[in-house]
């Protein structure tokens, strides 16, 4: 007997946690600026700002820089929450900046010791992180204090992070060289995450080669190299900036909502 049932895939598939990769085949392909508001799906994330489901909006700008995008990112969400919001003007700060505002310490100079000793003195104790993982212990800091500060009652950008976190952003030479990346905040809240987009393909192959790397160390399951990514990069990305925006945490704030599931229809509990 035939049956009628499609067969199943021998292939592993997974559900996208970002548009990111085949937006960029379309820019690649000649699309000019585009833009998706689509599902995505990060599994383990859930929480009062996290769902394991959530809707992006995410564009693309040739020929914009990450610092116009800043500009055009924040025209939309002004616009979004007109009305439901009262803001004071939009705010920029460098990474560094919003760092030593917050914590004393500069970023891009301070030793692993510096940031255990800040966390110390502000009462923050971590288990499971190594004594000598400096770059996790500077992100304990700009969890726990940095970003709570940032937004309040106004937009506010944080852009020129720590090259270390440039998965997918240009770095800009220098001392220290930067990653051109923005993330925005609103009420201590993250909305956006912007970058001036990495074009080289020989750079972008490196950085996903010591990813999985990583992944291997920390006993992850191997994720294989986007090879239709660097095919497009090998054919030529025009020179341009991207960001993600979250859209339920926009709804979450205009709606004057504490958690993402009040702004969902179907939350993860509800699902």
């Amino acid at each position: 007997i035939r049956s009628n049932l499609p067969q199943r895939s021998a292939e592993s598939r997974y559900l996208h946690t970002s548009p990111e990769f085949p937006m960029k085949r379309l820019l690649a392909a000649g699309s000019g600026s585009i833009y998706q508001v689509c599902k995505v799906f990060r599994d383990g994330e859930l929480g009062r700002l996290h769902n394991p489901e959530f809707t992006m909006l995410e564009w693309y700008r040739v020929g914009f820089s990450y610092h116009a995008l800043m500009e055009e990112t924040a025209i939309l969400a002004t616009e979004l929450l007109k009305g439901k919001r009262a803001l004071g003007p939009t705010d920029k700060l460098t990474y560094r900046d919003a760092y030593v505002r917050a914590c004393g310490i500069d970023p891009h100079g301070a030793r692993t010791q510096d940031f255990i000793d800040a966390a110390s003195k502000h009462g923050i104790f971590a288990t499971g992180i190594a004594v000598n993982d400096r770059d996790a212990w500077r992100d304990l800091l700009l969890t726990r204090l940095v970003e709570p500060q940032l937004g309040r009652d106004r937009l506010t950008f944080v852009y020129d992070f720590p090259a270390e976190a440039a998965a997918l952003a240009r770095i800009r030479p220098g001392e220290p060289p930067l990653a051109e990346r923005f993330e925005l905040y609103l009420d201590g809240t993250e909305l956006a995450n912007g970058f001036q987009e990495l074009t080289d393909m020989d750079e972008q192959r490196r950085r996903f080669e010591r990813d999985c790397r990583a992944r291997e160390q920390q006993g992850y399951p191997a994720v294989p190299v986007d090879e239709r990514l660097i095919a497009a990069l090998t054919h030529g990305l025009p020179a341009c900036s991207g960001v993600a925006l979250g859209f339920d945490r926009l709804v979450m704030l205009a709606a004057g909502a504490t958690t993402l599931a009040q702004a969902m229809a179907f939350p993860a509990a509800r699902a």
